[in-house]
C-alpha cells in the first residue's frame, strides 16, 4: 500500500512539473511573439543614415561604420516609459560620447530642451517632430534601443523599457 501512495505521490509531481514547463514554454512562446511583432519593420543589417543638428547645435552624423558600439535611441517627451528610462540612458551617454538620443514627435526644438531641463537629463538629442527618423529606422513606438556593431550593423534592438546594466551588456556584446 505504501509503494502505492509514494508511486501516485512521484506521478502528482511529475504531472506538476510537467505543467509548470508547459507553462513557462507558453509565456516564452508569447514574449518571443510579441518582441518579433513589435520588431517587425524595425531596420536590421546595416544602420541607416542619420544624421542632422542636435538640440545643442552640434552636427551628428552615425559614422559609416563606427569605431566602436554606438548606442541609437528613441524616445518621446509624452512617453511615460521613456520617462523611466531617461535615467539609464543619460548615465551611459554621461560615461561614452557614441549615443544619440531622438525625440520623435516631441514638439520644436525649444519645447524638448524645455522638457530636458525640466526633467534634469542631458543627452545628445536629434530632434524628429515629424517622425521621418523614426519612419527610417521603422520606429513606431518608443522607447527603442537599437546597438550599432563597429561594422554598421544593427546588433540589438531592444523594444520598451531597458535597464542600463542590459543596454551596456549589449553594447558590450556589439563590440567583441
Amino acid at each position: 500500500m505504501e509503494n502505492k501512495s509514494r508511486a501516485c505521490l512521484l506521478t502528482d509531481r511529475r504531472k506538476k512539473w510537467r505543467a509548470y514547463a508547459i507553462n513557462l514554454l507558453l509565456l516564452v512562446l508569447v514574449v518571443a511573439g510579441i518582441r518579433f511583432w513589435q520588431q517587425r519593420d524595425m531596420v536590421s543589417g546595416p544602420a541607416p543614415q542619420l544624421q542632422g543638428v542636435t538640440l545643442a547645435g552640434q552636427p551628428y552624423t552615425l559614422p559609416q561604420p563606427p569605431d566602436k558600439p554606438v548606442l541609437v535611441h528613441f524616445w518621446a517627451t509624452w512617453c511615460p516609459v521613456c520617462r523611466a528610462e531617461q535615467g539609464s540612458i543619460a548615465a551611459i551617454a554621461r560615461d561614452d560620447p557614441s549615443v544619440i538620443t531622438v525625440a520623435m514627435q516631441s514638439g520644436t526644438p525649444e519645447q524638448v530642451t524645455s522638457y530636458m531641463r525640466e526633467q534634469g537629463i542631458a543627452f545628445p538629442v536629434l530632434n524628429d517632430p515629424d517622425g521621418s527618423i523614426a519612419r527610417t529606422w521603422g520606429v513606431h513606438a518608443v522607447p527603442v534601443s537599437f546597438i550599432i556593431g563597429p561594422d554598421g550593423q544593427v546588433r540589438f534592438i531592444e523594444v520598451g523599457y531597458t535597464t542600463e546594466t542590459g543596454l551596456r551588456i549589449r553594447r558590450w556584446l556589439a563590440g567583441i
